[in-house]
C-alpha cells in the first residue's frame, strides 16, 4: 500500500478550525486550543438561539401584562377572552400593539372584555 503524505489536507483542516477561532484570545491560536474553544463557542450558540426564544416570549407576555393591568385587567383573563372571541393575535403583535398603539389596545381588551 502506498504511503499517503497528509500535509495539504491536514493543513487546510487545520486553517479552517483556526479561522472560525479568530478574535479569540491568544493561546487559541494553537490548533488544539483553537478547535476545542470552537466546538465550546458553537454548542454555546446553539443554545443561545433556543434561549432568545423564550427571552423574547417573555419579554411580550410582560409587556402585554403591564398595559392590560392598566386597564383593569390580568394577562390571563385577557388571553383566554381573546381566545374566546375567535382574535388570533400572537404575543409578539400584541406586544407591539401595545406599545405603539395604546388606542387599539385599549379597544382589543374593551372587545376581550366583552367575552369574559
Amino acid at each position: 500500500m502506498p504511503r499517503v503524505r497528509r500535509g495539504f489536507k491536514l493543513r487546510r483542516r487545520h486553517n479552517r478550525w483556526l479561522s472560525l477561532a479568530k478574535g479569540f484570545r491568544d493561546p487559541r491560536q494553537k490548533f488544539r486550543q483553537a478547535k476545542e474553544a470552537v466546538v465550546r463557542a458553537l454548542v454555546g450558540a446553539y443554545r443561545g438561539r433556543r434561549l432568545r426564544k423564550r427571552d423574547f416570549r417573555r419579554l411580550w407576555i410582560a409587556r402585554i401584562n403591564a398595559a392590560t393591568r392598566a386597564l383593569g385587567m390580568t394577562y390571563s383573563v385577557f388571553i383566554n377572552a381573546l381566545g374566546k372571541a375567535g382574535i388570533e393575535l400572537d404575543r409578539k403583535m400584541l406586544s407591539e400593539i401595545a406599545i405603539h398603539d395604546a388606542e387599539g389596545f385599549a379597544r382589543l381588551v374593551e372587545h376581550a372584555r366583552k367575552h369574559v
